[in-house]
């Protein structure tokens, strides 16, 4: 071989060695730079899985033993690394629900995906926890292993389960509640909202508010509010809104704003709650408060009047029984006389009003009373009104003094008559009814039980909300001057009262007035009514009658009738005077007169005391009121005689008659 034949096969030979080097420099290079790669995907892979918020657990997919384990789901179990590592994952008692066996790993293992979205577990120490757990496998150098990531959801569900309570709550409150966005728009109502409002919850949302403006406030009220919620702070007040039905209502409301996370406004939420029956419940006590001092005060009055009364009607009738009839002064005293008999029924009304006149109740039938009165209620009311009657067959009886049946009758009928102007008509009607639990609970004033209903109606001008307030006030009247004195409804409602019974008006202007009274029924038998009946003055037969009365002038007065009408009396002016007397002549005493009201001691306590000591005396109380002193709730007790001041001759004479007579049969 030439030399330059060897020189180019030796290039030759250099050159393919020289390429083969680089080449497996290359390949060990690129053998480097994988294994560099591999490293730091491994490296990366383990940081995360160190720092991975999640559990994750490594299984080996044909033994089911734990290879690996990160820091969080031993945190979150409370178990260590070598607890866990090596395991079979059907003898960690804390994934029995998934895996309480080998059979249920098999599943888990031939499954390349499984997921439990709401898992419960117990962490080391028994806490229980919510967990979503998946499971995926995976092929790793040509081995099958489980990855599964274990997710605690123990704080979403509870916020789901608080979210959830909240919404129960809101929908079972009682207080109507509203959620609106940022610019007003409903978002949410709650069923107390549809049933204050009668708007569905479909209705409601998409609109505003403004559907349950009722047109009682005025735009500044609501600019005012709405500036208060925009700027973020909380309104709260009363406002009257309109219900779908169109009827006006009162609620008290507080409204919020709701922030998001940025501190933005996002929505805004209303609590309210319907006071219409709390404000009216309100009004109604007022008014009680009122009638009461009011009636407190008419008592106290008409007491102390009575007594004044009683003392002008006595030496009225002993001066007329003094002078001629044809003389001037008699008809004079006989003015005087009128006049102190209309004062005497302006007192007794006022007494009936404060619930203070003593009655005499009895078991009657209301339809007997009313239609023995409308011969004389025609003509009271003229012929220009037509009286209609309309009483229910089969009334249950009543028990009340009959005499003030007359009296609500005559003042209600009155006041139907002035109310007509020209031709009319008034109704009056009977009939049993029985109210409910039920019914009671939705109409303020109703008690439940059995009652006897008499309703009075007119078509006359009738009335307006503030004359309505006031009707049954002392001398409150819309009549002209010299029209009534204003006492007639008050007299009326302190009957019903008396009687444990309730009113009801129903008056709008122009459309006529009905009052209902409902009076309770009674269990017992009716009985027939007697009526006062005219008799002569009945003279004494020389007995000896005690007088006690704390008035001086009324003392000596009733003294001087008692000797007009024959009998003997002894007077005393206090309690303990009378006691003396009493010792003193006692074996000829037949009947005791006292007052009730009486410093030291009253009327009963003294009367108490005589028969205590001597048993045949009789006693005749006198009072301008009773209240509770010897009557229990102004109902005299059967037996009891009392005479009611002011008094006539003549009712003197009977009343001391009838209680001699029951002291000498």
């Amino acid at each position: 071989m030439s030399e330059n034949n060897v020189e180019t096969q030796l290039r030759l030979t250099n050159t393919d060695l020289r390429e083969r080097i680089a080449l497996l420099t290359a390949t060990l290079q690129a053998r480097e730079r994988s294994t560099d790669a591999l490293l730091d995907s491994e490296k990366r892979y383990r940081r995360l899985f160190e720092s991975a918020r999640d559990g994750i657990l490594i299984l080996d997919a044909v033994t089911g033993k734990v290879v690996d384990v990160n820091p969080f789901l031993q945190k979150l179990l409370g178990y260590s690394y070598d607890t866990i590592y090596g395991q079979y994952i059907w003898e960690l008692g804390v994934f029995k629900d998934i895996a309480a066996s080998k059979e249920a790993f098999r599943t888990l293992q031939d499954n390349e995906y499984i997921r439990y979205e709401n898992l419960p577990l117990k962490t080391c120490d028994g806490r229980p926890i919510a967990v979503e757990f998946v499971s995926n496998v995976y092929l790793v150098d040509k081995s099958k292993v489980i990855q599964c990531n274990i997710r605690d959801i123990t704080a979403r569900k509870t916020a789901e389960a608080e979210r959830k309570q909240l919404l129960a709550a809101m929908e079972q409150a009682g207080e109507v509640i509203v959620m609106t966005d940022a610019q007003g728009i409903i978002q949410f109502v709650n069923p107390a909202f549809e049933r204050t409002t009668g708007y569905s919850r479909e209705e409601a949302i998409g609109q505003t508010p403004r559907i349950l403006k009722s047109g009682t406030q005025d735009h500044q009220f609501y600019r005012t509010l709405w500036e208060t919620i925009s700027d973020g702070r909380i309104w709260m007040g009363s406002m009257v809104n309109k219900r779908k039905d169109g009827i006006l209502y009162t609620e008290e409301s507080t409204i919020s704003p709701i922030y998001n996370d940025s501190g933005r406004i996002v929505n805004y939420v209303a609590v309210k709650r319907d006071i219409t029956e709390q404000l009216q419940l309100a009004d109604q006590f007022q008014q009680a408060q009122k009638m009461e001092a009011v009636g407190l005060l008419a008592g106290g009055v008409a007491h102390d009047y009575n007594n004044m009364l009683s003392v002008i009607l006595g030496y009225t009738e002993l001066a007329l029984l003094k002078v001629d009839p044809v003389q001037p002064l008699h008809a004079d005293l006989e003015e005087i006389y009128k006049a102190a008999i209309r004062s005497t029924d302006m007192t007794r009304q006022l007494l009936t009003f404060a619930r203070k006149q003593t009655i005499k109740p009895v078991a009657l039938d209301l339809n007997q009373n009313v239609a023995s009165m409308l011969k004389m209620l025609r003509r009271l009311i003229g012929e220009d009104i037509d009286l209609a009657w309309l009483p229910q067959v089969g009334l249950d009886p009543i028990k009340i003094d009959p005499v003030q049946v007359d009296q609500i009758l005559v003042n209600l009928c009155v006041n139907a008559r002035d109310a007509i102007a020209g031709v009319g008509k008034v109704t009056i009607e009977t009939e049993n009814v029985y109210f409910d639990e039920a019914y009671c609970a939705c109409n303020l004033g109703f008690v439940v039980g059995e009652y006897v209903l008499l309703a009075i109606s007119d078509d006359g001008r009738g009335m307006d909300k503030e004359v309505l307030d006031h009707i049954y006030e002392p001398f409150f009247t819309s009549k002209e001057s010299g029209q009534g004195t204003g006492l007639g409804l008050s007299m009326v409602y302190g009957i019903i009262k008396q009687n444990n019974g309730f009113i009801n008006v129903y008056s709008e202007t122009g459309n006529g007035t009905t009052f209902r009274i409902y009076l309770p029924r009674y269990a017992g038998q009716a009985v027939d009514s007697q009526r006062e009946k005219g008799m002569e003055i009945p003279l004494a037969g020389g007995e000896t009658v005690l007088v006690v009365e704390d008035e001086p002038a009324l003392l000596k007065m009733t003294k001087i009738l008692l000797e007009k009408l024959g009998y003997r009396v002894l007077t005393a002016g206090t309690p303990g005077e009378a006691i003396g007397l009493a010792e003193k002549y006692a074996s000829e005493i037949q009947l005791l007169i006292t007052d009730v009201v009486m410093p030291e001691m009253n009327g009963r306590a003294l009367a108490e005391r005589l028969q205590s000591l001597y048993p045949s005396i009789k006693v005749l109380f006198m009072s301008g009121y009773t209240a509770t002193i010897i009557a229990h709730r102004g109902v005299l007790d059967e037996g009891v005689n009392f005479i009611q001041k002011p008094f006539s001759v003549k009712n003197l004479a009977v009343k001391v008659r009838d209680a001699i007579i029951d002291c000498c049969p």
